[in-house]
């Protein structure tokens, strides 16, 4: 586990983003990504996601029509792994999971082992391992990309998306960079947690939205 004091940020060394904004920005500098590597932090344990059918069917409580609609992604990921390896792109991510699970979080999982299938590299960190990490609150959604370019997600407490700041100072980049790589370190492989933490779990109670 990396250093419990994780590097600042600071909003006003950054650009704020709306999301059309940063939606726009993030596909043009992924897309841009030659022979290096991506790394993202998940720590919120609920988010509103909007545009997925899968996602839409968890909201309704139709949780059987969530997995098979998440099953019809196979071949966007296919493809989008077949671009990754021809670019030499590599995505990590870190998932901060806390137990019970939530709805929201039971769902993501499935779809992250389902993505860990098709080569992006994803491992899950407790969220009791960070307790000193956390004392003055919780660890942000970050994703750099391409050992270039930072950016701090940012949503409303209901989990809606509401943009980022883009962050491009190469010594921050670069801090927040070793310090996800840390905790990818530190943490388990997707597919061991699932198997031993979500498999099982019955289809979760979900108030409708």
């Amino acid at each position: 586990m990396p250093d419990h004091c994780p590097p600042a940020l600071v909003p006003e060394q950054g650009e704020r983003l709306v999301r059309a904004d940063y939606k726009r920005d993030f596909r043009r500098r992924e897309a841009a990504v030659r022979n290096g590597d991506s790394w993202k932090l998940e720590r919120l344990q609920h988010f509103e996601e909007h545009g997925s059918a899968s996602r839409d069917a968890l909201r309704r409580g139709e949780w059987e029509e969530a997995l098979r609609l998440m099953e019809e992604r196979h071949g966007a990921l296919l493809a989008e792994a077949e671009e990754d390896r021809r670019h030499g792109h590599v995505f990590h991510r870190v998932r901060v999971v806390e137990q019970p699970l939530t709805p929201y979080l039971q769902w993501e999982l499935h779809s992250l082992r389902q993505q860990a299938q098709y080569g992006q590299r994803i491992r899950v960190v407790s969220a009791n391992t960070l307790a000193r990490t956390e004392r003055a609150g919780l660890l942000p959604e970050l994703v750099v990309v391409g050992g270039q370019t930072l950016y701090h997600v940012l949503y409303t407490e209901a989990g809606a998306s509401e943009g980022a700041i883009r962050y491009t100072d190469p010594d921050l980049v670069g801090r927040w960079e070793r310090y996800i790589k840390a905790l990818y370190r530190a943490g388990e492989e997707m597919h061991t947690y699932f198997d031993r933490e979500v498999s099982h779990l019955p289809a979760p109670k979900t108030p409708r939205e």
